[in-house]
């Protein structure tokens, strides 16, 4: 079913066919609470007549979170979104829901972290909690929004996995707009998304404790299952992606994707809106002759560094292009790449902070970049891509 709509549609769409579509099992669960420019989605959501679940408004992002915690537990497919501070106020109960390894999926709609209170898109708060047990994916588009939902699910909910998922996307840029999506009827949705069980739900007939004090060790061996859990997702979602394409017979940009990157000497890394930008630069360079390519990433957590470093290998000069930074070290993407790259000292490997608070990054902005990528000769610190201001202090 193609429709003209915006992110937040598609997302509230596809959330509630996601909930549907566990009608015969132990149906669905979402806590909610507004904030701009994610409560369209829960508009949505409250507004949809589900078979078997419950979306119920609840009084601030904490106690959504602990909802579907709850939710979760019991057996049901659990989900709701948020954005930025909302985020942040949920943030205790989203490292519960990681640590208790509950498959809940959170639409997080990127906003810029306040004060100074700022509603535009930066990644800033999504990328606060990479280090909460929580698989991570960035959309580039509308479509890719609808399609990455529901492998969120597929991929949370399989039993080598069973972590929960945060599907983000850009505030307004996305979120707002409106774009040719193609929604999937409920009866694919059906056929793609197995009923969720959640092996260690609470059950009367069989009593467990959960969020027990534990030893030292114990705590120790409980990371390193997550983290050995984290392992197997790039192959469950390599599994679940050509399952999709069964069902919805086409077939959605994995961890990472390459633009133009057989022959290129210089690569720009990108990630949700701004990769669409990038490719159009690359596009016009590539007129020119010029070897440019792109990589974008849409899985951050876990972060795919065999995959990232198999694609670079050709490169000789690589710019990654983040909208966020971790304040006193630099881009967060940058940041990972590093890690990923450490052995590759001949490589030109530069950082670009731009976009942040929500400025626009256009195409002028991206050539801007490339030139002075293609002028370096080494490594540089954290390159600002900022307009001039009058400092405050």
């Amino acid at each position: 079913m193609r429709k003209f709509c915006t992110g937040n549609h598609a997302a509230g769409y596809v959330l509630a066919a996601a909930g549907e579509a566990n009608r015969n099992a132990r149906g669905c669960v979402a806590g909610g609470y507004p904030i701009t420019p994610q409560t369209e989605i829960m508009e949505f959501l409250r507004g949809f007549r589900f078979t078997k679940g419950r979306v119920q408004a609840v009084e601030s992002e904490h106690s959504a979170m602990a909802m579907c915690i709850g939710g979760s537990i019991s057996g049901a497919r659990t989900f709701t979104a948020s954005s930025s501070n909302g985020l942040m106020y949920m943030a205790e109960n989203v490292f519960m829901a990681g640590y208790c390894r509950l498959p809940v999926v959170l639409a997080a709609v990127n906003r810029t972290i306040g004060p100074p209170w700022n509603i535009w898109v930066d990644q800033g708060d999504t990328l606060a909690l990479r280090d909460t047990a929580w698989l991570h994916f960035y959309c580039e588009s509308h479509q890719e929004v609808a399609d990455t939902i529901l492998l969120a699910f597929r991929v949370a909910e399989d039993s080598r996995i069973l972590l929960p998922a945060i599907v983000a996307f850009d505030g307004f840029i996305i979120s707002h707009t409106s774009a040719p999506v193609d929604l999937p009827e409920q009866a694919d949705v059906d056929r793609y998304l197995p009923p969720c069980h959640v092996p260690h739900r609470l059950d009367h007939d069989r009593p467990q404790m959960l969020g027990a004090m534990v030893t030292p060790e114990d705590t120790a061996a409980h990371r390193l299952e997550l983290h050995e859990a984290m392992e197997r997702v790039p192959a469950v979602l390599e599994q679940a992606r050509d399952e999709f394409r069964e069902v919805f017979g086409r077939q959605p940009d994995g961890a990472i994707s390459g633009y133009r990157l057989e022959d290129a000497e210089t690569v720009l890394v990108a990630s949700n809106s701004i990769a669409s930008t990038v490719r159009g630069v690359v596009d016009k360079r590539r007129r020119d002759g010029e070897r440019v390519g792109m990589l974008k990433i849409k899985l951050f957590r876990p972060f795919p560094r065999h995959l990232i470093r198999q694609a670079l290998k050709g490169a000789k000069r690589v710019g990654v292009i983040d909208r966020n930074v971790s304040l006193g070290s630099g881009g967060i993407f940058w940041l990972e790449i590093c890690g990923a790259l450490f052995n590759t000292p001949d490589l030109i490997l530069q950082d670009y902070l731009t976009g942040l608070g929500g400025g626009d990054v256009t195409p002028e902005a991206v050539e801007n970049i490339l030139e002075d990528l293609l002028a370096r000769r080494k490594s540089g610190e954290p390159c600002w891509k900022v307009k001039a201001y009058e400092r405050m202090f």
